[in-house]
């Protein structure tokens, strides 16, 4: 209600991942893919348009929109194969595993993006959200624990802001929302389960997340509760990373609340989906 033009961008084919229909589900007034992009000779032979490319293509197209505007960019290089373009070919730290060298090149791609857009007119008065949809190879022990599997990065940046230091509170991507709300300053009342990581209020973080098995689990300060969609089957403490003692036998008044937080929650998103936003007609149509 702000007047925002929006856009979502993501260099496969049309259709890959569902992003178009998933994009217009959520009333985005312009899907950008590989079609728009309309030039194959970038394609990386498996995903779609190379990042550094891509990146360059998305700054043309927010200098031609009309402000203030919200866009959502999913870059593709950093996933398997794991492969970068021959001109780089041994420019980029090999590391540890395939994906190290794609991030080092897409880290690049980024950079080149932020140097050809930092006199854009829209850049001081944009804010940046950079985080991931999931972990993918890992080389540290850490990393390879049940919980930590599930590990993103998440950067916020905001040209000429106090938004500087790590915080390492417990965050998820529900936070995303709320945070950027405060960041425009919004007021006016809004439904999220996540919070603002800039408010001078203090509350509680939840994090929830859907194992392809069927389960799913949700975090709190304390406790990992582990929840089948009808009711929890296991409760760890939160620094059981790895999930290996159920303290399910010996539940706490925290637990119940917690499991109750988790049918609430798995309530309101499905009934969420079901309804949905309105679809809103695409510019072109």
């Amino acid at each position: 209600d702000l007047g925002y033009h929006t856009s979502f961008f993501h260099g496969a084919s049309n259709g890959s991942m569902g992003f178009l229909g998933f994009s217009n589900t959520l009333g985005f007034d312009r899907y950008f893919g590989r079609a728009e992009f309309n030039n194959d000779k970038e394609f990386d032979g498996s995903w779609g348009i190379w990042d550094e490319p891509y990146l360059q293509y998305v700054k043309a197209q927010l200098d031609q929109q009309k402000t203030p505007f919200l866009s959502s960019v999913f870059t593709l290089t950093s996933h398997e194969p794991y492969v970068i373009p021959e001109a780089y070919k041994g420019k980029f730290d090999k590391g540890y595993v395939p994906m190290h060298q794609c991030v080092g090149y897409t880290d690049h791609a980024l950079r080149q993006f932020f140097k050809a857009s930092k006199n854009a007119p829209w850049f001081e008065d944009t804010i940046f959200i950079f985080t991931a949809d999931h972990g993918n190879q890992t080389h540290f022990p850490f990393y390879e624990k049940t919980v930590n599997r599930f590990a993103n990065p998440l950067m916020i940046f905001k040209p000429n802001s106090g938004l500087k230091g790590v915080d390492m509170r417990l965050v998820s991507h529900m936070d995303i929302y709320p945070t950027v709300a405060d960041l425009l300053d919004y007021t006016k009342p809004f439904k999220s389960w996540g919070r603002s990581l800039v408010s001078k209020q203090e509350f509680q973080p939840l994090v929830i997340n859907y194992f392809s098995g069927g389960s799913y689990f949700i975090m709190d300060e304390n406790l990992i509760c582990v929840h089948n969609g009808e009711k929890a089957i296991g409760f760890y403490d939160v620094e059981d990373k790895n999930m290996e003692e159920n303290l399910i036998e010996n539940k706490t008044t925290e637990m119940i609340e917690l499991e109750e937080k988790c049918n609430m929650f798995l309530e309101d998103y499905f009934e969420s989906l079901m309804s949905g936003p309105k679809v809103r007609p695409t510019s072109e149509e």
